[in-house]
């Protein structure tokens, strides 16, 4: 529950330096202002802050620095469940700063902390360019990236984080700061997988690869042919090089008008992939997956800027509940465990149970990179149910726990950020030596934990 609420007077001072919009649970639009992406979530902050320049959100935490408020930063809300927001929290969504400016000379795009990857994609596809975007158009930018941020080229490329190549931040003091490999290198550092903890980025800027088109799709199987397929994917890995990413997934599509009909209400084991080869070496790859017989098959050379629909992730926020396992390896004993709870003779309210390649470059330290600069796992696992009730949320919790257990002797002993949907020990989410320099970090430039994220660092004391 919040305990602190701003007087009007302190609203007045803040607003006689403040462009953006600002919203108390006293005021028309604040059920509207504190939504999160994710609808299953119910913040409840002491005020929301909507900022449309850098001035405004360096205004919003100088005011809540000096009336003794906490500050998180939000765009989308796509990771909202684990973000606390009481004690008086000044909730800051940058849903309004949503600029974009693509530099095709230099294979930089300056992003926003308000745009999501769909502001992004299609201006660099313009000039026959590729951001390492997430796998949903919808997804924000920033939090994405800052958390990481796993990609369709991810195996070839590493982590969006280790393409970031500056950043604008707001930091506690309230100071307006560019942070790069030559000016606050520790903060710098810090911010590139490190997530909210340490200030506000008002801006990024982000390495762009000159990849115009891609050969991707799906291969759609009967749910019954989960065992037989995705054990043949995972037989099929070894095999692949890092210019292929692919995900193999158990999926339960729910009967809804939006929902193509030749899918509509149906379960299915599903192969997607992404590569970056021509058409001729990306059959011959594909080849022992097609002789499987898919019911569909959608693989073609497409342009980059499609493969933010490849996922077939919602696009408009959602109520849903996911977790995540981090998995050192993936023998049939495992895909057999994962079968057992959630395969075809399961009555499960998943909507989808997925299983991302990693390695290739995911698994190499980039030296280029900031706190998150590796993932030491070779597969993550993440889960999903859409719960429009309190009692499918129920359902949803309990398979999603079932799912977690079954996979757990092969837990790689780590978590990843972009996806934790609940709160957990921040030291499975870095290496030790990351882990404590990042606290280090934050006593030096937060040690009074003015900034709140959804999975904070707490300071070296």
């Amino acid at each position: 529950m919040t305990t602190l609420s701003p007087s009007p007077s302190e609203l007045n001072l803040l607003r006689a330096t403040f462009t953006g919009g600002l919203f108390t649970p006293e005021d028309e639009g604040w059920d509207e202002a504190r939504l999160a992406w994710n609808l299953a979530v119910d913040q409840r902050p002491a005020l929301v802050a909507l900022p449309e320049t850098a001035e405004d959100v360096a205004a919003v935490v100088r005011f809540a620095s000096s009336n003794g408020y906490r500050v998180a930063a939000q765009a989308t809300g796509h990771n909202a469940a684990p973000l606390d927001l009481s004690s008086g929290t000044v909730l800051v969504k940058c849903e309004r700063m949503r600029g974009v400016e693509i530099d095709p000379e230099c294979r930089i795009a300056r992003v926003e902390p308000g745009a999501v990857w769909a502001d992004v994609v299609a201006p660099a596809a313009e000039h026959g360019l590729a951001a390492l975007a997430g796998s949903s158009p919808d997804v924000g930018v920033l939090g994405y990236t800052l958390g990481g941020g796993i990609s369709w080229l991810s195996r070839r490329h590493g982590l969006a984080a280790s393409s970031v190549s500056a950043v604008e931040i707001v930091t506690a003091s309230g100071e307006q700061v560019r942070a790069d490999r030559d000016n606050e290198p520790d903060l710098f550092w810090a911010v590139r997988g490190g997530g909210g903890s340490f200030g506000i980025v008002t801006a990024l800027e982000m390495q762009l690869y000159p990849i115009a088109e891609v050969h991707a799709g799906v291969l759609f199987f009967p749910i019954e042919r989960a065992h037989e397929v995705l054990n043949a994917w995972r037989e099929w890995l070894p095999g692949v090089p890092d210019e292929v990413t692919s995900v193999g997934r158990l999926l339960r599509l729910p009967p809804l008008e939006e929902i193509p009909e030749p899918v509509r209400g149906r379960s299915f084991a599903v192969i997607e992939a992404t590569m970056l080869l021509d058409e001729a070496a990306a059959s011959d790859i594909l080849r022992p997956l097609r002789e499987l017989g898919p019911e569909m098959d959608t693989f073609a050379t497409i342009p980059v800027s499609e493969l933010q629909h490849l996922h077939m992730d919602p696009e408009h926020p959602v109520p849903g509940i996911g977790d995540h396992r981090l998995l050192g390896e993936l023998p049939a004993e495992a895909l057999d465990a994962l079968i057992a709870v959630d395969g075809p003779d399961v009555e499960s309210p998943l909507l989808s149970v997925e299983l991302r390649h990693l390695g290739g470059a995911v698994g190499r330290l980039d030296e280029r990179g900031g706190a998150l600069a590796s993932i030491d796992a070779a597969f993550a696992m993440f889960a999903v149910g859409i719960v429009m009730t309190p009692e499918m949320g129920e359902a949803v919790e309990a398979q999603l726990t079932k799912v977690r257990r079954a996979l757990e002797p092969w837990d790689a002993g780590r978590e990843y950020l972009n996806f934790a949907e609940r709160s957990t020990d921040p030291a499975r989410l870095w290496s030790p030596s990351a882990y404590a320099r990042l606290r280090e970090l934050k006593a030096r430039y937060d040690g009074g934990e003015l900034f709140r994220a959804n999975h904070p660092i707490p300071p070296a004391r």
